[in-house]
């Protein structure tokens, strides 16, 4: 598929690396997955999600993960003529990757997961969030336009929508997700959601709407009720 393919060979990447998948996995024909990534078990890729291991690489995706619609995964270059970049890597369990995407993790609508970074298990980062040069920790939640840069943030914590967080002072303060944060379950139904979307898309076809004459425009003469009158559109 045009959508799934390798990286080129440059001086920042000396291996052509075809995309891993794992066959319950599910990417929508309008998102990319590119170069040395891997896609776990039942990974939801919705339209226009970009996961990109060419530059920064591996991109590991983890088991349960949902990538949703806009996403962009992506890292600095993680080597230099064959030579490893240490500081633009993550190190999980010996290994290293521009990105880590852990188990049961949502990456919310246009987030942005710039590495090197860690996503630790059961986190939920939110809308048009940034995580970039920071390692965020398991069961966590970013809020919506979060931004996270340069820190590590302890388990089980919370973002609010917003904030700015870029001193590790700053992330070890933040907030813990309580029995009363409203945001607590939220990351468990959306993977419930997207693990499901990954096996009913994967089992659906998907073709294109029949061409309908009814939709052609030759010989067709608009008359004023097609138009809808600009001024009526406007507020007062």
């Amino acid at each position: 598929m045009q959508n799934i393919h390798s990286n080129i060979i440059a001086t920042f990447n000396l291996m052509e690396t075809i995309p891993e998948i794992h066959p319950t996995a599910y990417i929508h024909p309008l998102a990319a997955v590119i170069g040395n990534v891997h896609l776990g078990k039942d990974v939801m890729v919705a339209p226009a999600a970009s996961v990109r291991g060419d530059e920064g690489q591996p991109i590991w995706v983890g088991d349960n993960v949902n990538v949703q619609d806009g996403v962009v995964v992506h890292a600095l270059e993680t080597h230099v003529d064959g030579e490893l970049v240490r500081e633009s890597v993550v190190e999980v369990e010996g290994r290293f990757y521009g990105v880590y995407i852990s188990d049961h993790v949502s990456l919310a609508h246009q987030c942005q997961v710039h590495g090197p970074a860690k996503i630790g298990a059961n986190t939920f980062i939110g809308m048009q969030a940034l995580v970039f040069k920071a390692i965020i920790g398991s069961h966590c939640v970013l809020e919506p336009k979060a931004l996270v840069m340069g820190v590590n943030v302890p388990d089980g914590r919370y973002i609010p929508a917003g904030a700015v967080i870029t001193t590790q002072e700053a992330a070890d303060n933040l907030p813990w997700v309580t029995a009363d944060y409203p945001l607590r379950n939220l990351n468990h139904a959306v993977v419930n959601v997207n693990v499901q979307l990954a096996h009913g898309y994967q089992e659906k076809t998907i073709t294109e709407i029949p061409y309908s004459e009814k939709w052609s425009f030759q010989n067709y003469t608009p008359t004023q009720s097609d138009y809808v009158m600009v001024e009526s559109c406007l507020l007062p």
